[in-house]
């Protein structure tokens, strides 16, 4: 696993850059907006997509969580391939149930059920050059956690420097809603599975070599993830 310091910036897309996008984009008027894009798309109830969700059933899904500490948008449907909406598939496997399985070449996060199948999740991953595999498991997990990003993206972007003491928790944290941090032999990888408010993102390498889920899959994966969860990084 590469673990070298261009990679210690928590695996996101140049954070800093999210951040104005996001801070534009996520306050009441577009929790609001999201939530009517949800609704919107429920006038497609007839539609089905090729993977045979309707895009009423994806909006559903996908819709707003307003009871949350930060309420979550709804996610605009039609800007997620949908081949990446969560769904339960065949997958046939030698690990147990529950470990999680990252397959970046595809795009795609599954979570091993008990019967043969898995939870499938679409995701973003790392981009060319901050790619790795390998074996590790969940040695933490955090809510709305505190972003601070290290030393060595703050010498790559100096704007992040004001958030050198930490960023707390909130829609504009590039952590998101919810976090699960990799370890491997007790010591923390650098790379985590995030949320992420990006429905675009998914289906695309934009990261530094962590895994980003919408935030309501990371939500779904996380609330069923125990810490020493196994996590399996499929090569690219």
């Amino acid at each position: 696993m590469i673990m070298d310091g261009r990679n210690a910036d928590a695996g996101k897309r140049d954070e800093v850059a999210l951040l104005g996008r996001r801070a534009g984009l996520l306050n009441r008027r577009s929790f609001l907006i999201g939530s009517a894009a949800g609704v919107s798309a429920l006038g497609l109830a007839g539609c089905a997509t090729s993977d045979g969700m309707s895009f009423a059933e994806a909006a559903k899904l996908y819709g707003p969580v307003p009871d949350e500490k930060f309420p979550i948008p709804a996610v605009d449907v039609s800007k997620v391939d949908p081949k990446y909406y969560r769904r339960t598939v065949r997958y046939d496997t030698k690990e147990p149930p529950g470990t999680i399985i990252v397959d970046p070449g595809n795009y795609y996060v599954y979570r091993i059920e008990d019967d043969g199948s898995a939870t499938r999740y679409g995701a973003n991953v790392g981009r060319d050059g901050f790619r790795w595999s390998g074996d590790a498991y969940i040695g933490r997990k955090g809510e709305w956690a505190t972003w601070t990003p290290p030393k060595e993206m703050i010498r790559r972007q100096p704007e992040a420097a004001k958030w050198a003491r930490g960023m707390p928790g909130g829609l504009d944290n590039p952590l998101g809603a919810r976090t699960l941090y990799l370890y491997q032999n007790g010591a923390y990888t650098l790379y985590t599975i995030y949320a992420s408010l990006d429905a675009e993102s998914i289906g695309s390498g934009i990261t530094s070599g962590c895994v980003g889920l919408l935030t309501q899959d990371m939500m779904h994966l996380y609330s069923r993830t125990p810490v020493k969860t196994k996590v399996v990084v499929l090569p690219a």
